[in-house]
């Protein structure tokens, strides 16, 4: 509880406040279930104080939506150095730490926001969506790859939402599990496609010749050769020769 007086905010500063208390409230409950009261209250602040800074609760989640979508870009950069699997898994470690982290309000994000909901959120989201596209081509070393490899980028995109949407609902699979999942599911989609696209074989054979074979996606291609010919994993020598 405070005592004495309270410090007078400036604008901005009381606007960053009241969108940083919403994001907290955002991670614990759905938007839609947040009140203009329930942010005065945590903000110490009266009802009528949050509409003088905001106009109404979709302006406010607009902004709290803006908020959230930087962090979760500044997320995406890692340096373009090393192994690209061992790249993509902390790229998805800090990925769940964020849907960790805003659990309800990232549900709300990617699926339109629910009731409060609006263009402007949506073009956010698709932002943020074309700032990972962005990475991942970076550190495929592409300015401007085919149709084909360019779904296989933009799909697993998609697919990396999903998982996570999905590890929401309960939880029942390790997180853990799920990030290394995603970073062997690229490889997967990518190598489905090199089947017919010489683009995509050309990267998938240089992506396996810079990999170690207890890398990322070491580990899967051997796991995957085991399968296809009964091979016990670890036991390929195809990095060898």
């Amino acid at each position: 509880m405070t005592t004495g007086a309270r410090r007078r905010m400036g604008v901005e500063e009381r606007r960053r406040q009241l969108i940083a208390v919403a994001l907290e409230l955002f991670s614990r409950r759905s938007p839609d279930e947040v009140s203009i009261d329930d942010i005065a209250g945590a903000a110490g602040i009266s009802r009528p104080l949050v509409y003088h800074y905001f106009p109404g609760k979709h302006s406010l989640y607009e902004a709290a939506v803006r908020v959230a979508a930087e962090e979760l870009t500044a997320r995406f950069v890692e340096p373009p150095e090393g192994p690209l699997g061992a790249r993509l898994a902390r790229v998805m470690g800090r990925y769940f730490d964020f849907v960790a982290e805003h659990g309800p309000g990232f549900s709300a994000l990617l699926r339109g926001g629910g009731a409060i909901g609006s263009p402007g959120t949506g073009a956010v989201i698709d932002e943020v969506r074309r700032k990972a596209y962005e990475q991942m081509l970076l550190h495929l070393e592409l300015d401007a790859p085919g149709p084909r490899l360019e779904l296989v980028i933009r799909s697993w995109v998609g697919l990396a939402e999903t998982t996570a949407l999905t590890w929401l609902e309960g939880r029942r699979i390790p997180r853990e599990e799920l990030q290394l999942q995603l970073v062997h599911d690229f490889m997967a989609l990518a190598v489905v496609t090199a089947t017919t696209d010489d683009e995509t074989a050309a990267l998938v054979r240089r992506i396996i010749a810079q990999e170690p074979l207890d890398g990322a996606f070491g580990e899967f291609v051997t796991r995957l050769l085991s399968i296809l010919d009964g091979t016990p994993a670890g036991k390929h020598d195809m990095w060898s020769g």
